[in-house]
């Protein structure tokens, strides 16, 4: 108890906003993955899906109520990374998948196996463990100094081989795979995801800069920033969309965030050289956390189809009671039946 009392005694006013702006976040944004869900069911039983392209969903209110929402928790975490430090902030994010499961699990009726919920779990403890061993941000003056980290070798390597992956993931895979594997929409959004955080950071200490006496809007770099931040942005909400039009919400978003982030800091790691400032030890923790990441993905991946249920027979009809809300047909096939056509 006394050293409860002393971290908190220890805390200044600015943690806590943090703090508090932080946990709003993630309520917020677990909350419009609900929402938009919703959102997206609506506007398919009246519209083309967006699993299947369509974009029904833009006329639809619910739909901009859960984007709303999630605005708002982007700007909220926004906000706490102005008041407390990363170490603090970032971690926390792990409580929209929590938050999202649950109410996916009351609201839409999604049902997680006990084994997605370990793989949860490990993707929560996992994702906190790189977070919490993170080094120190890195000081930065001006955003000609972020342009000249984003234009050295390493992460423009980088960033072509992202943008090389993202092409073939969206005009290969996608309209063969897109609506089986859910590793394909989720890949998009974290691919490019990565490089938006980069671009958000480096916007961001433009702004700071910026509202703290010294304009940074005059120069160029800051405009190309906001061009690559809008371009990903989009590209993201649209196969974020597809993913959660298709596929079960309380596996998307911790598959979600467990791509992100890890893609997320490898981004960081190459381009403001964060393992420079690290000892051996500090590193060698992050990757066992990295593994425990694949660990808890490899189980959510295996186990997003699978029931608990006191018989067979009981899992069999919920599973096609899931299918019939949930079917995509195409030439007349629903894509979700495929497999147990092809058995006999």
């Amino acid at each position: 108890m006394s050293a409860v009392r002393r971290w908190s005694e220890g805390m200044s006013s600015d943690n806590v906003k943090g703090l508090v702006l932080a946990i709003s976040s993630s309520l917020f944004i677990g909350v419009s993955f609900i929402v938009k869900k919703k959102g997206l069911k609506k506007a398919g039983a009246s519209g083309v899906r967006a699993g299947v392209g369509g974009y029904s969903y833009l006329l639809e209110p619910l739909w901009w109520a859960g984007m709303i929402t999630m605005v708002i928790g982007e700007i909220a975490n926004f906000a706490a990374y102005a008041f407390a430090p990363a170490i603090l902030v970032t971690p926390l994010g792990a409580l929209s998948i929590i938050i999202s499961a649950i109410l996916a699990h009351i609201i839409l009726r999604e049902r997680l196996h006990t084994f997605g919920i370990l793989g949860c779990a490990l993707c929560v403890v996992g994702s906190t463990t790189i977070v919490l061993h993170a080094p120190p941000e890195r000081q930065i003056e001006s955003v000609s100094e972020v342009w000249a980290l984003a234009t050295e070798p390493g992460f423009l390597f980088y960033a072509a081989l992202v943008i090389t992956i993202v092409f073939i993931l969206i005009f290969h895979f996608v309209p063969q795979y897109g609506q089986t594997h859910i590793m394909v929409y989720i890949g998009v959004c974290s691919l490019v995801g990565s490089i938006s955080v980069m671009s958000v950071k480096a916007l961001g200490i433009a702004l700071k800069l910026t509202f703290s006496g010294m304009n940074q809007l005059v120069y160029p770099q800051t405009w190309a920033f906001t061009l690559v931040v809008a371009t990903c942005v989009i590209t993201q909400m649209n196969y974020l969309n597809k993913a959660l039009d298709t596929f079960n919400t309380a596996v998307v978003s911790p598959i979600y965030y467990v791509m992100f982030t890890s893609l997320t800091i490898l981004a960081s790691v190459i381009m403001f050289k964060d393992w420079d400032r690290q000892t051996p030890t500090q590193i060698i923790t992050e990757i066992c956390g990295f593994v425990t990441i694949l660990s808890g993905t490899f189980l959510l991946h295996k186990t997003k189809d699978m029931v608990d249920g006191p018989s067979l027979s009981t899992s069999m009809s919920m599973r096609s009671l899931k299918h019939e809300e949930e079917e995509v047909v195409i030439e007349g096939i629903p894509l979700k039946r495929q497999d147990s056509l092809r058995k006999p």
